[in-house]
């Protein structure tokens, strides 16, 4: 029960830091397209690098490369799915899914749940294999490319000044959905250990689905595709230095 309850708390820390990007909205007047790629594309690496060490390395050290293939494949798949059957909107693609109804806002706000849900799994199941410092600098990780999104999704989406409450509201709303993965993830987890690799490869391959369809291609968007990769490859290794001297 007391991983469990750490493992949702801190999935819901890890989300709640999407707050704290949204609040930037208060204070930065302009953020250049140039610093917002940088910026996203080090969430992205961070995500990358948060997916190896955290998930797909662990998941391979309990269970063997065929569990982790197999979780990996499931997970993206799950993703899919979820994308194939949820109507939603893609910033860079326009609207997916089934046809809807649902006003711009509505579909955004469902992609933003499509896409926090996964991080908050990965979090849950990072604590339920057991390793706590693990556990911890994933949410850490996690964190930081909340910061970034919360910042990316109050600026970019929202650039009317007289719209900030709502852009900082929404902007926080997108976090809640994160608590649940992570409860989700610890709990099934923990009721079964024969799960932990699956569960560390399923949460991997659902972030790796993430950050393909949705980081990546929107930090290349607006044409700042060398601003980006630098920031991937910083994210990456700053991520992976934490892994290294906490775990």
């Amino acid at each position: 029960m007391n991983i469990i309850l750490i493992g949702t708390f801190a999935s819901l820390v890890a989300g709640s830091a999407t707050i704290i990007g949204a609040a930037a909205v208060f204070f930065v007047r302009k953020v250049s397209d140039k610093f917002l790629d940088a910026a996203m594309g080090f969430a992205g690496g961070v995500m990358l690098s948060a997916t190896f060490f955290g998930l797909i390395a662990p998941a391979i050290k309990t269970g063997g490369i065929w569990r982790t293939g197999v979780g990996i494949l499931i997970g993206a798949a799950f993703l899919i799915l979820m994308e194939k059957v949820t109507p939603h909107i893609h910033r860079v693609t326009g609207i997916k899914g089934p046809p809807t109804h649902l006003n711009k806002l509505a579909l955004f706000i469902l992609a933003i749940t499509i896409h926090n849900f996964p991080e908050g799994l990965a979090v849950g199941v990072g604590f339920a294999g057991g390793n706590i410092p693990a556990g911890i600098v994933l949410a850490i990780g996690i964190g930081i490319q909340n910061i970034v999104e919360g910042l990316a999704v109050a600026l970019s989406v929202f650039r009317d000044r007289s719209m900030m409450m709502k852009a900082f509201l929404i902007a926080s709303f997108t976090c809640v959905v994160e608590p649940i993965g992570g409860l989700i993830g610890v709990s099934v987890v923990s009721l079964s250990r024969p799960l932990i690799p699956y569960a560390l490869a399923f949460a991997a391959g659902a972030m790796l689905f993430v950050t393909a369809e949705e980081i990546i291609p929107e930090t290349h968007s607006r044409g700042n595709p060398r601003e980006a990769t630098i920031g991937l490859i910083l994210g990456f290794v700053v991520m992976m230095v934490l892994e290294s001297i906490f775990v």
